[in-house]
């Protein structure tokens, strides 16, 4: 029996770290928070002090019960989760809930998963720094009073189900302004000027002219000038340049950088530097500081030295911008900067590649440059087109690694030929073209992170499901519009003749960018108008700031949430009371046919548009929304078409198609088939073609591919990819497979290998009962009848679960029925 239990937040965690402790050591996992505020009630006591009320959920009670048995049996008991306030408050809850004793109990820190962090750890241990935990404590009582006060009140004055967020909301926010700011831009249309010259050796180079001309007119008075013109270089200047790296990496710029570069969600980065740092491969990933360890430095000089030679080397210190950062810790970084590569899964391989080329560049030397200005005068007009040009003399840092940037227009510097003053220039074209000035950018997860930095609105832990949660409840998705196409105007001058296109572009474009929705909008207009304070950015700053002083021992948390609630509650109370209901409704005509308003406005299902009055005898009409119609864009005529569904478009093979809207969006229906649109198309252009090009398909997916003991197979690409299905059963088709040619051979491989596989997973099988017991996934077990699937605790034996055992769980889980009492007549 081991003298010592190690406890750590993660079962992965936990297997890198006990590769390094001896015998005496047994290493164990706490999967998380081991205990939290209840889940549906507040849990905060506001009348003793705001104290939390915490509760061990009942999928840890197993987790806690192994726990306090085996701390039982050692000599010390070890707390070693993550080394910031979440870790910090995991470690408490342990000593809490586990009954620990403070002589038996050490807690250690590290900021890597290698053998010498732990050992290390292991020699200098502290006791729990209620500081930090008490500055989580005050994050989570006050976001929890944010939630459960607001929601509420959203429920009566907007929309059932809603929910408000200290911090979701203010990122709502954000991406509602932008896009307003988005909707009210007006475009100016002007001229940029664009040159191509050739030197008299015969090399080409591009040049413009650094103003736009507002008007055609100008454009053309200046092209036309330029006939017959002669060119040269007026002037000539080069300047020695340098370019310096960027700092490592921190929470925020990893997110931002593997968004640019691999096209990450913040999310998937996350989930990714966690798998890396419990391999022992990089250092903890929830950090706001660019800082590197004199170790670090000094095995980055032997890298780079290594690798490139010594005059790549140049060892620097960072310091971080972003407010509040904990210049304490350390930034990202590899923990061996030998290890260029790792073999952990293709996304993670991809993201420490990404973190190596950073820390490693950091601490190389500058680029060294040549920047060249060249200036173009012509002998008709007093008109002075510039060249600029650049030439890496010494790649430096550019070697191993370039920062990318959110800038889509930032145009790089090109070479030069080498031109002398005064040299004469043949000018092969000059264009002329019409440009529009362009609205501010929609957010990416990316630049959204960037905003919340700059406002010091969050921290590294909370950027990643602050994005995830806004997007979950449908405050904002992602785009999925290419854009609209707007025609504009080139002139050209060619050979001294002035001729003229039209062109065409692409504008609007919001594909994979954050769009606010209309319930978005709606609640973050009414959030703002009558709780200024929480939705303020200077607010949500302040909050982070104090949060950090409380981690500093430097205020009382206590204090501090007393402060807010004494301002915050009364608010409540009376928007509750006296606020008015949003509908984020929109008057757009009258109904022809009935003489009645119509509205564009949110329903109880979702934005939608409205014929008539709540209050009139006769029920309104209601239609919902399509595509990307929203509640401020929806124009009359648009909607007078949507009550024109359900719409007969006419009869095919014997049976009417009908163009529908329903629950679950636009479809065709045909027969008792009812086929999807696509995401977006909108069913009142669906004409008679469309439909029976969708009927086809859905006949032709629906077709047998083939047969397997008398039933059909059929094919089918889905959520997860390509798949057979047979005898309802679905199976992904791999890439092992043509699936496009896919033989009986290959089918009956599939079928057969899914129904061993599903015969593996067979736990119990109680065919009566209509009851069975299977492995799920993560070493979980389900018990499933019917619809019915319930995920069992990992703890469980599921293999030990008696029949009865497997019922009482399904009756404790199985929703109870409503019964409405029937009213009794009283006998007068």
């Amino acid at each position: 029996m081991a003298k010592n239990l190690v406890i750590v937040e993660s079962p992965a965690k936990a297997k890198t770290i006990e590769k390094f402790l001896g015998k005496d050591f047994q290493v164990e996992s706490s999967y998380g928070h081991i205990a939290d505020l209840p889940s549906k009630e507040l849990g905060v006591n506001i009348d003793d002090d705001f104290n939390p009320e915490y509760i061990i959920s009942s999928d840890k009670k197993a987790v806690v019960k192994k726990l306090r048995d085996l701390a039982k049996k050692v000599d010390t008991v070890w707390l070693a989760s993550d080394e910031d306030r979440e870790g910090e408050a995991i470690a408490w809850h342990l000593f809490e809930q586990l009954k620990l004793d403070e002589e038996n109990t050490k807690r250690i820190v590290f900021h890597e998963i290698t053998k010498n962090a732990i050992l290390k750890a292991v020699a200098n241990p502290r006791g729990i720094n209620y500081n930090l935990v008490n500055a989580q404590q005050a994050r989570r009582v006050l976001d929890r009073l944010v939630g459960y006060e607001l929601s509420p009140v959203l429920w009566r004055k907007v929309k059932g189900g809603l929910s408000a967020g200290r911090v979701q909301s203010v990122a709502v926010r954000l991406i509602v302004e932008r896009e307003r700011d988005i909707e009210n831009f007006k475009p100016v249309a002007s001229y940029r000027v664009d040159a191509e010259f050739s030197n008299e050796e015969g090399m080409t180079f591009k040049a413009k002219l650094p103003k736009n001309f507002k008007t055609r007119k100008e454009a053309e008075k200046f092209l036309n000038s330029c006939i017959n013109a002669d060119f040269k270089v007026a002037d000539l200047q080069t300047k020695p340049a340098k370019k310096s790296p960027a700092a490592p990496f921190t929470t925020s710029t990893l997110q931002q950088e593997a968004s640019r570069k691999l096209y990450f969600p913040v999310a998937k980065t996350m989930v990714m530097a966690q798998r890396l740092y419990e391999a022992g491969l990089i250092t903890y990933m929830r950090t706001d500081s660019v800082n590197l360890s004199e170790d670090a430095k000094k095995a980055a000089v032997a890298e780079i030295t290594a690798s490139y030679g010594a005059k790549y080397s140049k060892p620097r210190n960072f310091k971080s911008k972003s407010k509040g950062a904990q210049e304490a810790h350390e930034a990202i970084r590899p923990t061996d900067m030998t290890l260029h590569e790792v073999s952990l899964g293709k996304d993670e391989d991809r993201l420490y590649s990404l973190i190596w080329k950073r820390t490693l560049a950091s601490q190389m030397s500058e680029a060294q440059l040549e920047r060249t200005n060249v200036k173009i005068s012509n002998s008709n007009n007093k008109e002075i087109l510039t060249a600029n040009g650049e030439v890496v003399t010494f790649d430096g840092f550019l070697k191993v690694y370039l920062e990318g940037t959110d800038n889509e227009d930032e145009e790089q510097e090109g070479m030069l030929p080498k031109l002398e003053l005064n040299e004469k220039l043949k000018n092969n074209y000059i264009t002329a073209t019409e440009r529009y000035t362009r609205p501010p950018g929609r957010f990416t997860e990316a630049s959204l992170v960037k905003q919340l930095e700059e406002l010091g609105i969050g921290r590294p832990s909370t950027y990643a499901p602050t994005i995830s949660t806004i997007q979950r409840r449908e405050y904002v998705v992602k785009g999925s519009i290419d854009g609209v196409e707007r025609k504009y105007t080139e002139l050209k001058l060619k050979s001294n003749k002035l001729s003229e296109k039209e062109l065409t572009e692409k504008v609007g474009s919001d594909k994979g960018k954050l769009v606010p929705t209309d319930i978005g909008k709606i609640v973050n207009d009414f959030l703002v108008e009558h709780f200024k304070t929480v939705l303020d950015f200077g607010f949500t700053a302040k909050a982070e700031e104090e949060f950090d002083e409380i981690a500093r021992g430097k205020e009382d948390w206590t204090s501090m949430i007393k402060d807010f609630y004494s301002k915050f509650h009364p608010i409540v109370k009376d928007v509750a009371e006296n606020a008015e209901r949003a509908k984020g409704e929109r008057l757009l005509g009258v109904d022809p046919e009935s003489g009645k308003n119509v509205y564009a406005r949110l329903g109880r299902f979702g934005a939608m548009v409205q014929i008539g009055e709540a209050t009139d005898e006769e029920k309104p009409k209601f239609a919902s929304l399509q595509g990307d119609q929203t509640i401020e864009t929806v124009t009359y005529e648009e909607a007078m078409d949507l009550f024109k569904l359900p719409k007969t478009i006419g009869d095919y093979e014997g049976e009417e198609v009908v163009v529908n809207n329903g629950r679950f969006g636009p479809y065709v229906k045909f027969g008792k088939k009812f086929i999807s649109l696509d995401k977006g198309e909108n069913p009142m252009s669906v004409d008679m073609d469309r439909a029976i090009e969708l009927i086809k398909a859905k006949q032709k997916a629906d077709a047998p591919i083939a047969h397997y003991k008398e039933l059909p197979v059929q094919k089918g690409v889905g959520r997860f990819g390509p798949f057979i299905k047979w005898n309802n059963m679905f199976i992904n088709v791999n890439k092992k497979y043509d699936f496009d040619n896919l033989s009986q051979a290959d089918i009956e491989e599939l079928i057969e290998d899914k129904v061993r596989k599903e015969k593996e997973k067979l736990i119990h099988h109680w065919e009566e009962e209509g009851i069975r017991v299977e492995k799920a996934r993560w070493g979980r077990f389900n018990i499933i009848k019917g619809k019915l699937k319930i995920e069992l605790p990992k703890t469980t034996k599921a293999e030990k679960l008696t029949l009865e055992e497997v019922q009482e769980i399904i009756e404790k889980k199985t929703p109870k029925k409503k019964t409405r009492k029937k009213a009794v007549k009283k006998k007068k």
